[in-house]
């Protein structure tokens, strides 16, 4: 049983099945979200007996953090967590003018088989627990000293392929008793699970929903994205009209620009035939080269006149700001090296 991944209302029935007060499963609950303390001991209010009852049938979630890179550009941080059982896991911490942005894994590896992610190259090992992703934000805001006040569901994994980890990852995430993030500042990342979008839009929450698009066409994008063999853009664009439909929140889609791959004038039109009907915002990523691959960042130029074709269309835009280039900035990079070093390759 993992403490660190229940409701309150689960930690009430646990507390008082130990024969304690039902009182004490708010205390622990303070603990646990709101002062982020990482050991029963640091729990003071609490009986020293009861502590030690607590340390051997429920052990503590915790991350150790291995390393630690700072942008010398703009302050990013690149961390590199380790898990309970030896995987490990990585995340970012972002500093803008409007607060602080981290930036969690959701599984350690991915089995959606991107071509461009860093992320996806050893297979999915796992899906982490909600304890685990709290966890990443919780160990970042101890080492800052710093509040997070948005939240991006967008590191290694398929957040949607982890449905009933993430659900309950946002759910206290959003506690009024914990960190108290309001649901309008997460933002979670898909490569387009079709049934799993529809279940979420169900769900009725104010998360921003990001698409993973990278191409307006079904062949361009099985080229880029394993997952387009199973779900085409006929099913994908209408799930997103849905998304929308339910929750009133726009959909942002995700759109990495590939020199000489996706980023011609021709596949701007295209990709305003496909989306301009829709609420939405795109967010136009120069994507990351990784070793691993012969993708190249398309030129300014060529980004400048993507933005201008599609503004012109009125369509909401933006160019996403690089952040941390120069410390493994790309997703599933950090975590791959040290993985690979562990090895001896």
């Amino acid at each position: 049983m993992d403490l660190k991944s229940m409701t309150m209302e689960e930690l009430e029935a646990c507390i008082t099945g130990l024969g304690e007060k039902k009182f004490r499963a708010g205390q622990m609950y303070q603990w646990l979200h709101e002062k982020l303390v990482e050991d029963y001991d640091q729990m003071t209010n609490l009986s020293q007996t009861f502590r030690e009852k607590l340390q051997d049938q429920y052990p503590l979630t915790k991350l150790k953090m291995l390393e630690m890179q700072e942008s010398a550009i703009d302050g990013t941080r690149k961390y590199l967590f380790e898990l309970s059982d030896g995987n490990v896991i990585e995340s970012v911490w972002m500093k803008y003018h409007h607060g602080n942005s981290v930036c969690i894994s959701s599984q350690v590896g991915c089995r959606m088989g991107c071509r461009f992610c860093a992320s996806t190259l050893d297979g999915l090992e796992r899906n982490l627990l909600p304890s685990e992703m709290l966890e990443q934000i919780y160990g970042i805001i101890r080492h800052t000293g710093e509040r997070v006040s948005n939240v991006v569901v967008m590191g290694t994994g398929e957040p949607l392929d982890n449905y009933d980890n993430l659900l309950r990852f946002i759910q206290l995430l959003t506690a009024e008793k914990g960190q108290h993030i309001s649901q309008r500042n997460i933002t979670v990342s898909t490569c387009g699970l079709v049934e799993k979008m529809r279940q979420l839009a169900e769900e009725k929450l104010q998360i921003t929903l990001a698409l993973s698009l990278h191409a307006p066409t079904d062949e361009k994008r099985r080229e880029l994205m394993p997952v387009a063999n199973k779900y085409s853009l006929k099913e994908l664009i209408p799930t997103c009209q849905y998304y929308f439909e339910q929750t009133g929140r726009r959909i942002t889609f995700e759109y990495s620009l590939v020199a000489g791959v996706n980023d011609t004038e021709e596949e701007a039109e295209e990709l305003i035939a496909l989306i301009q009907h829709l609420n939405c915002h795109v967010n136009l990523i120069p994507v990351n080269p990784i070793k691993e691959r012969n993708y190249r960042q398309s030129g300014r130029d060529n980004i400048l006149r993507f933005k201008n074709k599609l503004e012109k269309n009125k369509i909401n835009v933006t160019i996403r700001r690089e952040m941390g280039r120069d410390i493994d900035g790309a997703c599933g990079q950090l975590r791959r090296r040290y993985t690979l070093q562990r090895k001896g390759e």
